[in-house]
């Protein structure tokens, strides 16, 4: 009896220390199953919608020009961290940001938007666009960008679709949110096809409810050759925090696919952010030519030198980095960059140039990269 008055009396003071856990876990099981009914789950291979803005249907000079760049979804510039990148970013935020101020992000997108249109070139492959993600606040940066670019056909591959990211998880009134997001591909020439490819491999349940969807989106060109040799454009965006076990299998993938287009006789180009160093890539050595000082914190994996056959070229400026560590707000000469994103083109594409824009990622967390080639027997 007294030990039932006992609880009587304390019963208003410990009530919500019980009851806080109990809602807590109600939240987690909710979420994870609303997350589970909603998993985005492309087919292998998804035919992209093509918006006709031009005439241009047959490339007929052999000269071509290319940019490639993660944006980073406008939020990521030189004034934001994120806290993805933190030791404990599943549970906390630890102080870092989870979404950029609105005005960071509107002014990033401008930077973003104006770059793009003062250094034209054939195609424009761009990585982390949003289409509707509270992190962006609900911007379609897609048509932002496809506005400006208005005489550019156009396409968009999903690769990020997440009715809510539900981390910090500890930190349920401030979570990501709602993502909707991918590549978009910009051309000036009128595509014969456009498709979207699944790389193969995901996270354990429930990780991959939350985590991006990988996959290259492809555009096939008719050329003026006789032979109706294709140019064929891969944008690609490869795993991050991966842990080495997803990249491995994404990598074999698109290496099938693209010996298996050279060997109809194409030509055949990809760009995007690898997540990787290319081969024969020192670091540390593109840290010091950008001025910055080396960093054992950030080393990206590196792609064999044996990955492709002899005669394919990996194609990036070596002193410029494309990317940096999101970990702390950008102090340039001491955040650690690394070398990410860049191009690999088949044996009958030439190099002419090649030039990475060291903006000193004021707009985003990556670095432009353009390329020029030369088609051969054009």
């Amino acid at each position: 009896m007294y030990f039932i008055l006992k609880i009587k009396k304390i019963w208003p003071k410990i009530k919500w220390v019980l009851l806080l856990p109990l809602i807590f876990l109600i939240y987690v099981v909710i979420s994870l199953f609303h997350a589970t009914l909603t998993d985005f789950q492309p087919p292998e291979k998804t035919f992209l919608n093509i918006q006709k803005k031009n005439e241009n249907n047959l490339i007929t000079s052999p000269t071509l020009s290319f940019l490639n760049w993660n944006i980073g979804f406008a939020g990521l510039g030189a004034k934001s961290n994120f806290f993805y990148d933190s030791d404990q970013s599943f549970f906390f935020s630890n102080g870092k940001m989870v979404r950029s101020p609105e005005a960071f992000v509107d002014e990033n997108l401008k930077g973003i938007i104006d770059f793009i249109e003062s250094n034209p070139t054939d195609f424009v492959l761009l990585q982390e666009v949003d289409r509707s993600s509270r992190r962006s606040y609900h911007r379609n940066q897609h048509e932002l960008i496809s506005a400006r670019l208005n005489e550019y056909s156009q396409h968009f591959a999903l690769n990020y679709q997440v009715a809510r990211v539900i981390v910090p998880l500890l930190n349920p009134w401030n979570v990501l949110g709602k993502v909707a997001s991918g590549l978009s591909s910009f051309s000036k020439f009128n595509p014969i096809s456009s498709e979207r490819y699944q790389y193969p491999g995901k996270y354990n349940w429930p990780d991959y409810l939350f985590h991006l969807d990988r996959c290259m989106s492809v555009q096939r060109y008719p050329t003026s050759r006789v032979s109706d040799r294709e140019l064929v454009v891969v944008n690609t965006h490869n795993s991050a925090y991966d842990g080495g076990h997803l990249k491995p299998k994404e990598m074999a993938y698109l290496k099938r696919f693209l010996l298996a287009e050279y060997q109809k006789g194409n030509y055949v180009v990809v760009g995007g952010d690898w997540n990787q160093n290319p081969p024969g890539i020192i670091n540390n050595k593109v840290s010091i030519a950008a001025g910055v000082l080396p960093s054992t914190s950030y080393q990206p994996s590196q792609i064999d030198e044996k990955f492709m056959p002899e005669n394919w070229q990996w194609v990036f400026d070596p002193v410029i980095p494309t990317s940096r560590s999101l970990v702390d707000i950008l102090d340039y000469g001491k955040t650690p960059v690394a070398l990410i994103d860049y191009y690999l083109i088949s044996p009958n594409v030439e190099v002419v140039e090649v030039k990475g824009f060291n903006l000193k990622f004021q707009y985003s967390d990556h670095n432009p990269v353009r390329m020029t080639i030369r088609l051969r027997d054009l």
